[in-house]
């Protein structure tokens, strides 16, 4: 979309490891908000070590064909077909173009059951996403994938929703 869309935003909370955003566009854009948007405005600014370590994600990230870019997209790949070849086959999921790997549970209360025993069975920290965030019978519960992650981590996580879904008769 870059040059067919006016702004761009990200975060830096994903896979930069830091905290903050950015919005991208035309030098008049980024002056309006500069003088314009609240958030800007009355926010301070981040210390010194938070914008290095932003800068130094980005010098890794940079370039598509680094082995950490190739190694988070194996590992993304690899974990989402498991999910999908497992029954979590929603169309949301199927269609998820990032490290964040919506896993579909439709139902708020099962969504937050399998958060509690995911982290008190499995020792995997992920927090339901439910209605108002996501729109009713889209409950769920977002992974992160990252290049740091081994086969031997991704197939532990695998199995585990592979039980919770049993256990919850998603499948």
């Amino acid at each position: 979309l870059q040059g067919k869309v006016h702004i761009e935003m990200g975060t830096f909370s994903k896979a930069f490891g830091t905290m903050g955003g950015s919005i991208v566009g035309s030098k008049e854009l980024v002056t309006w908000c500069r003088n314009k948007t609240r958030s800007y405005l009355l926010s301070g600014s981040h210390p010194p070590a938070t914008a290095a370590a932003s800068i130094k994600a980005l010098d890794l990230i940079e370039h598509e064909e680094s082995d950490l870019v190739k190694r988070l997209w194996a590992n993304i790949n690899y974990f989402k077909k498991g999910i999908i070849d497992m029954g979590y086959n929603h169309a949301i999921t199927e269609a998820s173009t990032t490290a964040i790997i919506p896993i579909i549970f439709g139902d708020p209360k099962k969504s937050k059951e399998a958060s509690n025993l995911l982290n008190s069975d499995y020792g995997i920290f992920a927090l339901p996403i439910v209605f108002p965030m996501v729109p009713r019978g889209l409950d769920r519960i977002r992974v992160q994938a990252n290049a740091a992650l081994t086969k031997e981590q991704l197939d532990e996580g695998l199995r585990a929703f592979e039980e919770l879904g049993s256990k919850l008769k998603i499948f």
